[in-house]
């Protein structure tokens, strides 16, 4: 049954994305009055479909192979490898017969309608689901450092102002999640302004140590105990501030946590204020560092607007573009594995879960979404970006490529393709037994 649900989860979202994506190519072929022959979500493999209707001159369907889709537009040399049409006459429907700025547009209507499928999904999210966002200025003790952060010169008390060269507004956008491919802060300490440059903890961040900075900074006060808890079996109460862990000094929630988590598998002695007397209690530490306490942080919720929701799901997505696009870079000089890095469909299927989280569907659709507009705009033959740089070629050299350099190109594209599938796939099965 969990397979079941990874793999339908799967299967609907490349379903929703490559019919998006095709829908971008379609849409603006019809609207340069190009004649489309095929649209398929997913490919027809030596004809082999799921099934399909044709209306008009335009075919529909699903193809048994769920690695993709097409739109075949007429006088175009596109993944079918067709060049029949090469041997005949212009007509004035194909997509050889239009000028070079609507092809460009055709050819990057899927990249771009997979971008505002990305957005539009950020930001339905943020106005719909999100509980809302902590301003930053509700900060007013400054973050919370955990001990990886102190490693690069972060501390306690630190304000941050920008991340990147962004202004700071919002406490999500310094969330320790943003540190990975590494960050370029301008923090304000007292009354100096510094820069800090954290380097990628892309291996850190494997091994499980997330914790770098967070909104912990406020008063270790406890507001509830969980039931059947260590906590509760040691007579902790709601209202009590701690004070001390052992012999360490305790300031904020945050040093209760890191405290707590540096003491797993142990008993440790709390000292905590209460009914303006202080009282110290042992406890046990369970093997996650918990004893079953919670504190409610003093920060309240600030709900999206309208208006926020858009602007912050543009900035999101563009912000998880940018740390693609980053990652990339770490693959092509080394600094990241690609065996790490990138996830075929069983990867993929994976990070949708064996759950079924409407939520967390679209998170990841959403985000999958912006890669494919960012794979796809990558001046590869065979891909979007790849015909985009030889219409390029044609505009610069003031004459149409010949089909057989056409043909050739697409042909190392297909191959460059198929093998990036290929490593994906197998990759993801080695995975499996690690």
């Amino acid at each position: 049954m969990d397979i079941l649900i990874m793999v339908c989860q799967l299967l609907l979202g490349l379903s929703i994305l490559v019919f998006i994506h095709e829908f971008g190519h379609y849409i603006s072929a019809k609207i340069f009055k190009m004649k489309v022959d095929k649209f398929f979500i997913f490919f027809d493999a030596y004809g082999k479909k799921v099934f399909s209707f044709k209306r008009g001159e335009t075919e529909y369907g699903i193809g048994v192979i769920p690695l993709g889709g097409y739109v075949k537009i007429a006088g175009m040399i596109d993944e079918s490898m067709d060049t029949e049409h090469t041997q005949q006459p212009i007509q004035p429907w194909e997509f050889r017969a239009k000028p070079i700025w609507q092809r460009m547009i055709v050819m990057l209507a899927g990249v771009i309608i997979n971008f505002i499928f990305g957005c539009a999904v950020f930001a339905g999210l943020l106005w719909t689901s999100e509980l809302g966002f902590i301003p930053i200025e509700q900060l007013d003790r400054g973050i919370y450092s955990y001990p990886l952060a102190q490693n690069y010169g972060l501390q306690t008390g630190d304000k941050v102002i920008a991340i990147n060269g962004a202004k700071v507004k919002r406490y999500e956008d310094i969330g320790s999640s943003k540190f990975y491919l590494g960050a370029d802060l301008l923090i304000r300490r007292n009354q100096e302004t510094l820069s800090i440059k954290i380097p990628a903890l892309l291996d850190t961040f494997k091994k499980g140590s997330v914790l770098f900075i967070g909104a912990e900074n406020f008063q270790p006060i406890i507001s509830e105990i969980l039931p059947g808890s260590n906590a509760e079996k040691s007579h902790f109460k709601p209202g009590d501030k701690i004070v001390k862990l052992d012999s360490l000094l305790v300031s904020s929630w945050g040093d209760v946590k890191t405290g707590l988590s540096e003491r797993k598998s142990k008993t440790t002695l709390i000292t905590v204020y209460r009914n303006n007397a202080l009282m110290t209690i042992s406890v046990p530490v369970d093997s996650m560092g918990m004893i079953g306490i919670k504190s409610k942080a003093p920060y309240t919720h600030e709900k999206y607007s309208l208006s926020q929701s858009v602007n912050y799901g543009i900035k999101d997505a563009i912000s998880f573009l940018q740390d693609n696009i980053k990652g990339f870079r770490m693959i092509f000089s080394g600094k990241a594995k690609a065996s790490e890095s990138i996830q075929g469909p069983i990867g993929i299927a994976k990070i949708y879960g064996n759950t079924w989280e409407w939520h967390k569907f679209w998170v990841i659709t959403g985000m999958l979404s912006l890669v494919l507009a960012f794979v796809n705009v990558l001046p590869i033959p065979a891909l979007d970006g790849g015909h985009v740089l030889l219409l390029c070629v044609e505009f610069i050299i003031r004459r149409p490529l010949p089909a057989k350099l056409a043909y050739f190109t697409q042909m190392i594209g297909i191959a460059m393709v198929l093998f990036l599938m290929l490593f994906s796939i197998i990759n993801d099965i080695l995975n499996l037994f690690k």
